[in-house]
């Protein structure tokens, strides 16, 4: 929905220099580095915080590389995310586990649960001086008469209405993105991916490492995160998980059993305890890139709005941080010399592009499920 600036009479008028549309980690992270730039951001969610989101919600070492960068990483390992500095890989009833080495000041990775580090991500933003309005959904985009977004239309959780104008409009709605259609982003690569993950939280097993599983047609693992418990999930083509998705409220017991069939002795620790909450996950997610700027128009897409893969490759929080830097950068330029924001955005797209390449034909790839040697050699492709 777009809307040509009219004159109807509206609850509240908001002006900001850039507004981003979605609040979790591409969004506030885009936020938070604008805001310490100095520039003027508001940041808008329809979820309140902190909240939840299906996520199996791993960083890998250069997530965890960036929170350093940003001054964060204190602060996600005293909210009680355990480091984790072993990986576990088991293939064909053999495990090897392995040390973490340390690079770029880094030596463990991590796994946050999402409504810890959302928030953290959010409040950072926030004392940075960026303004967050959470509840708030939004229902369209503004543009001037020659097409250029300068700004949206929401509603608040109070039933009121809201109209934002910004120099700047991000989304960052994630995967299905809203914001995307409104803006006009076209898909640039696609591919479709019959596949599914389902995870759960399991406690009362000692969870020292990273851990992944591979067996025919199946990729088993677990991330150890807060308060003892583990994200243990498990991924593979849709039609072999179809017992786990119509199991109703036995989709725990479906969950543990498959696991058991792809690598029994992950299954036999999980039966030593004790699964702690419902089953989650999501099938035949989409795999696309969307062009993320409209050269003139005033908008971006950042994160999952502009660029999801399944999540067997596991990098999904890694790469949103990594384009929220390149996106606030690019923006950042922009803002200050206007004449340089076409250049600066047409950068942010190529870098954005050319890092996300190998991740993406890995992550084809992997959907495929190809022999367990082969998707190992693919996974270690990935690692390096």
């Amino acid at each position: 929905m777009s809307t040509t600036v009219g004159s109807s009479q509206r609850d509240e008028l908001l002006r900001h220099q850039v507004v981003v549309v979605g609040a979790r980690c591409a969004g506030a992270a885009t936020a938070l580095h604008l805001a310490r730039a100095g520039h003027d951001v508001l940041l808008v969610d329809r979820a309140t915080f902190p909240s939840d989101t299906v996520s199996t919600h791993a960083l890998t070492r250069g997530g965890v590389v960036q929170l350093s960068r940003w001054g964060l990483l204190d602060g996600v390992l005293a909210s009680g995310a355990p480091p984790v500095r072993l990986v576990t890989f088991a293939l064909r009833g053999v495990e090897t586990t392995l040390p973490i080495k340390e690079r770029a000041g880094v030596d463990h990775v991590l796994a946050p649960r999402r409504h810890v580090l959302d928030a953290l991500l959010l409040d950072a933003a926030e004392a940075a001086g960026a303004t967050v309005r959470t509840g708030v959904t939004v229902t369209g985009v503004r543009r001037r008469t020659d097409g250029r977004v300068i700004g949206l239309d929401a509603r608040t959780a109070d039933g009121g209405t809201l109209v934002v104008h910004a120099e700047h409009v991000v989304g960052a709605d994630g995967v299905r993105s809203r914001m995307a259609g409104w803006l006009g982003a076209e898909t640039q690569e696609s591919f479709r991916a019959d596949t599914a993950t389902f995870y759960a939280y399991v406690a009362g097993v000692d969870w020292p490492a990273f851990e992944f599983h591979v067996a025919p047609d199946a990729f088993a693992g677990v991330f150890p995160t807060h308060a003892g418990e583990a994200c243990l999930w498990l991924g593979g083509p849709t039609a072999t998980l179809s017992a786990i998705r119509t199991a109703g409220v036995r989709r725990g017991e479906a969950l543990v059993t498959a696991i058991e069939a792809a690598s029994p002795s992950l299954g036999r620790r999980v039966r030593g305890g004790r699964v702690t909450s419902r089953v989650r996950g999501a099938v035949n997610l989409p795999n696309h890139l969307r062009r993320p700027v409209g050269a003139g128009q005033g908008w971006a897409l950042v994160g999952d709005a502009g660029y999801h893969r399944d999540a067997i490759t596991g990098h999904g929080i890694t790469d949103a941080f990594r384009d929220a830097e390149l996106l606030s950068g690019a923006l950042d330029t922009a803002l200050r010399d206007p004449a340089a924001e076409d250049d600066a955005l047409a950068t942010y797209h190529a870098r954005r592009d050319a890092a996300l390449r190998e991740t993406f034909d890995l992550t084809r790839a992997l959907t495929a499920f190809p022999s367990p040697e082969r998707f190992v050699e693919l996974q270690i492709e990935l690692s390096a």
